[in-house]
């Protein structure tokens, strides 16, 4: 490792709690040799109020999809035939799966976004079709498992350019006056706005806080870096962009994430056909983040893709996200 990439990962390398750790071991057995590493971000990995029976996040990166999801059908089952949810996979990367790990008391749940190390790559890149992987990863996130050398400096090189990269598109929406913080805070709320989520303003304020400890030292040297290039100027505590955002280039900004949500929606369709009871995890998240109770009726339950829609609708009108506190 160098030590300029170091400075911009040293959250990455915080070891998880024991309980996550025996979840990375079993994904990885689950998914076998095909499995090069997994991160785990999200709100256990945060710390961000998770609860004890929530769902733990992964990524799962492996070398190619069809014998990874071989694997895992043999060994944890799979909703969907390996082939099938490989193509998925390729055509729209990531497929998130639950994997279910019985064997711990109490049992857990995994939810998996499955990436191949070429397509982390390109997701992180400038040639990223849209922002779901860099939304996620420019948190907190924990290099829980890596395969070999080769596959951890694979993802740590990934990891490193996504933090960097946040100035492109993160640009447009930073606020006159900023530190470290500050930047995450503006990179959260322009994420969350980038997909139809039922969080409000106080999620994004109780994420950043969570993070505060972890990723200070991290957008601390990236905007010191950035000072260096003149990208932005240092006043006290505090930073300014050295120039104002065109409009040409908020106007590119905005159709890139128009483009970018367009696509989250589009992965709705994958989560029901690949994720395990989905309709119960989305249910279950909606009423914790947005604290409204669902419901559902039993013609709901049972044709949702048919009679769940007015409700979903209604929800999506008035959703916190919609009018932030």
């Amino acid at each position: 490792m160098t030590a300029p990439r170091d400075a911009l990962i040293a959250d990455v390398l915080l070891p998880p709690d024991a309980r996550s750790a025996r979840i990375v071991d079993a994904l990885a057995a689950a998914f076998g040799d095909a499995c090069a590493a997994i991160l785990h971000y999200g709100s256990h990995a945060q710390r961000s109020d998770a609860r004890p029976e929530s769902a733990y996040d992964f990524f799962v990166v492996v070398d190619d999809y069809a014998p990874a999801y071989r694997h895992l059908a043999r060994t944890r089952g799979l909703a969907r035939s390996p082939a099938f949810a490989a193509r998925l996979n390729r055509i729209l990367p990531p497929n998130v799966i639950a994997v279910r790990i019985p064997e711990l008391q109490p049992p857990a749940l995994a939810k998996c976004a499955v990436l191949s190390l070429a397509d982390l790559a390109r997701a992180v890149s400038p040639r990223a079709r849209d922002h779901f992987v860099q939304g996620r990863l420019f948190q907190h996130v924990q290099l829980a498992y890596a395969r070999d050398g080769a596959a951890r400096n694979a993802v740590l090189d990934a990891l490193a350019g996504c933090r960097e990269r946040t100035i492109a598109w993160g640009r447009p929406y930073l606020p006159a006056e900023f530190d470290a913080m500050g930047y995450v805070r503006a990179l959260l709320e322009r994420s969350f706005a980038a997909e139809v989520r039922p969080e409000g303003a106080d999620r994004l304020d109780a994420l950043t806080g969570a993070q505060r400890d972890a990723l200070a030292p991290v957008y601390d040297e990236l905007l010191q870096r950035l000072a260096a290039r003149n990208v932005i100027r240092r006043e006290g505590k505090v930073h300014r962009l050295a120039e104002q955002v065109s409009t040409a280039d908020r106007r590119r900004q905005e159709r890139w994430f128009a483009r970018s949500k367009r696509r989250a929606t589009m992965r709705w369709a994958k989560y029901i056909l690949l994720y395990e009871d989905w309709l119960t995890y989305v249910v279950e998240k909606v009423e914790r983040r947005s604290g409204v109770a669902i419901e559902l009726t039993e013609r709901e339950r049972r044709w949702p893709l048919i009679f769940l829609w007015p409700r979903v609708m209604r929800y999506l009108r008035s959703r916190p996200q919609r009018h932030p506190t």
